[in-house]
């Protein structure tokens, strides 16, 4: 199938999904998570042969810029989806979807004029398992640091709508803040273990991971990391929590995006390297 049809099928799923959380749906659409999810797998699956069909080429795997940023995008779908069966994480659809919509929308406009026609990294069949490995926790890591970057604020909104005792009705379908938390951690400690595989990995397996056009990416991601371990020692040791460590998760969050997409933009959109 077409990678354009692909791509605006898996777009109106990922919208109708959306929109079904919304008020004026629920006399329209089913509210069960069952259905939620059906659409979400659905979007879910057509963005992933899309993927496929752009990314894949004879060499291997493309990670360029906007491919990543859509490949990234499908698998925070994915873990949203895989949490969705067990945790109270119906709100994040709202956010997420649309911004997968997005994403993969710009992705293929900018796939058919070639404008992202530059493949810098590739991963093929004689790529060393390190590097996948590298480049697999990279990429996983980010997903999920990013979705709890999203809970955190969606929890500091909660917090400072509780504070007013006016909140929105987006904020009264959202779990208790203890619950909200919970989650949070839980996320961040897992992304900050991916995280530190990929630090690991690229240690012992890229040639020189503080080369010229990677010094940048390597030092903003290592300080991203202390910021993250920081974190995570604070609130077991001190408890550390509400807005100290949305504070704490969104500094970190912000150096990983600099030291990933930052890092990215300026060497393939800008220097064309």
């Amino acid at each position: 199938m077409n990678t354009l049809l692909l791509s605006l099928s898996a777009i109106v799923f990922y919208i109708i999904a959306s929109l079904s959380r919304s008020h004026l749906a629920r006399k329209i659409l089913p509210q069960s998570k069952t259905f939620l999810l059906s659409l979400g797998v659905f979007a879910g699956f057509l963005h992933a042969a899309a993927l496929y069909s752009g990314i894949w080429l004879n060499a291997g795997i493309s990670l360029s810029f906007f491919n990543s940023a859509s490949l990234i995008a499908w698998i925070i779908v994915l873990l949203l989806l895989i949490s969705l069966p067990y945790k109270p994480v119906e709100n994040l659809v709202t956010i997420l979807f649309p911004l997968a919509a997005f994403i993969l929308a710009l992705n293929s406009f900018l796939l058919i004029y070639q404008a992202d026609a530059s493949p810098h990294i590739h991963i093929s069949a004689n790529t060393p398992l390190g590097i996948k490995v590298h480049v697999l926790s990279s990429i996983l890591a980010y997903s999920l640091l990013a979705i709890a970057a999203l809970q955190a604020v969606l929890l500091a909104i909660q917090d400072h709508q509780l504070h007013k005792k006016r909140p929105i009705w987006v904020m009264k379908k959202l779990p208790p803040l203890q619950v909200m938390e919970s989650l949070l951690f839980q996320m961040i400690s897992m992304g900050f273990l991916l995280l530190s595989v990929s630090l690991l990995s690229g240690f012992l397996f890229l040639e020189d991971i503080f080369a010229q056009h990677l010094v940048h990416k390597t030092i903003l991601s290592i300080i991203a990391w202390c910021t993250f371990a920081l974190l995570l020692w604070g609130h077991w040791y001190y408890g550390w929590r509400g807005r100290t460590a949305i504070k704490w998760h969104l500094s970190g969050f912000f150096l990983l995006m600099l030291a990933y997409f930052g890092t990215k933009y300026v060497l393939e959109m800008l220097l064309n390297l």
